[in-house]
C-alpha cells in the first residue's frame, strides 16, 4: 500500500480508480484475517460506493478530496451509518444501528476518503492490550507473536502491516500512542476537545480523543488538516525540552539515547507531582467509566469481558467525594505543567516504556516488578492526557531488526503543527521513521 498522498494524487490524476485501490485493500484485508485479528466488520459494499463516487467526482472534472480514493479503517466505537456500535463488546452487538457516521468519519469521507473496515480493540476502551473476548487479540506484525497494544490496537496493526495507509483510533490515556509506539507508527492525541467527538462511543470523557495513526510524518500532517482543518504550516525551529524525572526511568536506552541527540543541550524539565497524577487519573478513568457502564452492569455483568468488568465494577465503587478531589488536583496541575512549559514548542519523552510484549505473556517490567501490560504500558502517555496536552507518538529508526518503540513529541495546547512540523523534519533527516510495508501483491500477507 502507497501512502494516503501518493494514493490521492493518483486517484485525481486519474492513473488509478478509487474502486481499484478499494478492491486492492479489502483483498489485503482478506488475505491478512483472521490470522492478524484486526478487523471486525470488512465494509466492502460500502466501500465500493465510496469509490465510486470518488471515481464519479474525477470523470467530472470536481477534485474528490485531499483523501481522494485512500482507504481507512476506524476503532470499532466510531458510529457507522447503518451498523450497531459495539466499542468492542458483545453487549451492543445487537444494538439499533447508528443513523449517522460519527463526526470524524464525515469528514473524512468529505475529503474522499473510502471506508474499508472497523477494527479490533480492548472492550470499551478499557485497555492497552487490544486483547478481546468476543474477536480475540490483535497481533503485532512485526511480531505475531506479541502484542500490538491498545486499546486502538486494531487500527495501528492495519497501517503497520500497509492493508490501508491511514486509521482513526481514539486515546483516553494513551489508547493512540501505546500502540503507534508498538508497531513503529505516528499516532496522534490531540489537544483535549480538539477533534470531534461527536458519534464516539465514550470511555472517560474528561480524558477522550479521536486521533489518527499513519505510517509517515506526511501523511499524518495530511490527516491532520482534514480532521481539524488546520494546515500544518510553516513556523521557527522549535524550541526543545526533554522530560526527565519519571521519564527518564522505565524505558529502552534507545529511546533515551535519541531524545537526548534530538535535542542535545535542550532544558531537562520535571513535571510537578507526576505519581499523583497518574494516581488521580486512574480514580477519573474508572469513576466515570464505572458510571457510564453501572446500569449495564447492574442488568448483565456477565455479558462483559471479564477483565474489563472487574476494573469497571471497582470504578462504579468509588465515592464521589475522592472523583472531585481528583478533579480538583487536575485543574491545578494543569496550571502547573502550562506554566512550566510556557517557553518550550516541543518536549520530549518515552511512549510505551518497552517494546511489544509477547502475547503468551502479557507482563512488563515497571520499577523491577512484573506487572500486567493491559494496566500498565500506558506509564508515560497516561500523564500527558491528564495535562490536555497534544502529543504525537512517532517511531524511532532501529537497526538489526529491532521491534519498534517510539517517543512522544509533546506540546503546549493547541501546539499540533509544532509538533508535526517536527517530525516532518527529523523524518526528512532520517531519525525517525515507520517502516510499513508496501503491499503491490496482495499475496504477501497471504
Amino acid at each position: 500500500m502507497r501512502t494516503a498522498g501518493e494514493i490521492a494524487a493518483a486517484v485525481r490524476a486519474g492513473t488509478v480508480s478509487a474502486r481499484d485501490v478499494a478492491l486492492r485493500a479489502l483483498a489485503a484485508i482478506d488475505a491478512a484475517e483472521p490470522a492478524l485479528c484486526a478487523v471486525t466488520r470488512r465494509l466492502g459494499e460500502r466501500a465500493l460506493a465510496e469509490a465510486g463516487a470518488v471515481d464519479a467526482a474525477v470523470a467530472a472534472g470536481r477534485d474528490p478530496g485531499p483523501l481522494a480514493g485512500v482507504p481507512y479503517g476506524v476503532k470499532d466505537l466510531f458510529d457507522v451509518a447503518g451498523l450497531p456500535t459495539t466499542a468492542g463488546s458483545a453487549l451492543y452487538a445487537d444494538a439499533p444501528p447508528a443513523a449517522c457516521d460519527a463526526e470524524a468519519v464525515r469528514r473524512m469521507q468529505a475529503a474522499g476518503a473510502v471506508l474499508v473496515a472497523t477494527l479490533n480493540m480492548d472492550e470499551f476502551a478499557y485497555g492497552f492490550a487490544t486483547i478481546n473476548a468476543r474477536h480475540g487479540t490483535t497481533r503485532n506484525p512485526h511480531a505475531p507473536d506479541r502484542l500490538a497494544g491498545g486499546s486502538s490496537g486494531g487500527s495501528a496493526a492495519v497501517v503497520a502491516a500497509g492493508i490501508v495507509p491511514l486509521a482513526l483510533g481514539s486515546d483516553t490515556n494513551g489508547s493512540v500512542r501505546v500502540p503507534a509506539s508498538l508497531t513503529g507508527l505516528y499516532g496522534l492525541k490531540p489537544t483535549h476537545g480538539a477533534l470531534p467527538m461527536a458519534g464516539v462511543f465514550p470511555f472517560a470523557e474528561s480524558f477522550d480523543d479521536a486521533g489518527p495513526f499513519a505510517g509517515s510524518a506526511a501523511d499524518m500532517a495530511l490527516a491532520w488538516q482534514v480532521l481539524a482543518g488546520q494546515d500544518v504550516g510553516t513556523g521557527a525551529p522549535p524550541r526543545l525540552a526533554r522530560l526527565g524525572g519519571r521519564f527518564r526511568e522505565n524505558t529502552d536506552a534507545d529511546q533515551i539515547a535519541a531524545i537526548d541527540a534530538l535535542a542535545a543541550g535542550a532544558p531537562l524539565l520535571e513535571l510537578p507531582d507526576i505519581a499523583r497524577a497518574r494516581s488521580a487519573a486512574f480514580v477519573i478513568t474508572a469513576y466515570e467509566g464505572g458510571a457510564l457502564h453501572r446500569e449495564a452492569l447492574a442488568r448483565d455483568a456477565m455479558a462483559f469481558d471479564p477483565a474489563v468488568r472487574d476494573r469497571l465494577l471497582a470504578g462504579a465503587l468509588l465515592p464521589r467525594a475522592l472523583y472531585d478531589e481528583a478533579c480538583a488536583f487536575r485543574d491545578a496541575f494543569r496550571a502547573a505543567v502550562d506554566a512550566l512549559i510556557a517557553d518550550h514548542d516541543v518536549l520530549l519523552a518515552p511512549a510505551a516504556p518497552c517494546v511489544a510484549p509477547r502475547i503468551d505473556d502479557p507482563f512488563i517490567t515497571i520499577d523491577g516488578q512484573r506487572v500486567p501490560a493491559r494496566a500498565d504500558l500506558g506509564i508515560h502517555t497516561q500523564p500527558i492526557s491528564f495535562a490536555g496536552l497534544p502529543s504525537l507518538a512517532v517511531p524511532l529508526r532501529r537497526a538489526g531488526g529491532a521491534l519498534p518503540i517510539g517517543l512522544q513529541l509533546i506540546g503546549r495546547r493547541g501546539g499540533e503543527a509544532a509538533l508535526l512540523r517536527a517530525a516532518a523534519a527529523w523524518e526528512e533527516r532520517g531519525l525517525i521513521g515507520a517502516t510499513v510495508p508496501v503491499i503491490e501483491d496482495v499475496g504477501e500477507w497471504a
